[in-house]
């Protein structure tokens, strides 16, 4: 099966190693029907990182076909669960990233470097 065009790699850097098993959420902003409505994402899609860190079948191209369009999108990876089963104390239980998706034919790579206290990001490739 086709890579998923919006794709995941996270690593634990304070192990140096790919952070398995860690549950992942692609949702897609919903602009305000009306002035002060409140900002809403809904879920597309979720997964879990395998082995290597990496979560590669988030979207089928059935579904970036029908659903990825031009906008903004957010992954939540959920850290807390993935720390709690190394018994290792993290003070970020979720990391939500927001990006602006442009082009959808293109393949869009979030990469995450995570420790317990710590996180970054990058476009990746």
């Amino acid at each position: 099966m086709a890579k998923s065009s919006i794709t995941c790699h996270v690593l634990d850097t304070s192990t140096g190693k790919p952070a398995e098993g860690i549950a992942i959420r692609l949702q897609q902003y919903e602009p305000p029907k009306t002035n002060g409505d409140p900002f809403f994402f809904n879920p597309l899609a979720e997964s879990t990182t395998n082995s290597d860190g990496r979560c590669t079948d988030l979207l089928s191209p059935e579904d970036t076909q029908n659903l990825v369009k031009p906008g903004l999108y957010k992954m939540i990876f959920r850290t807390k669960e993935y720390f709690d089963s190394k018994s290792v104390k993290t003070f970020y239980p979720w990391v939500e990233i927001t990006f602006e998706l442009e082009e959808p034919t293109e393949h869009y790579h979030i990469p995450l470097l995570i420790s317990p206290y710590g996180f970054t990001t990058y476009r990746g490739s």
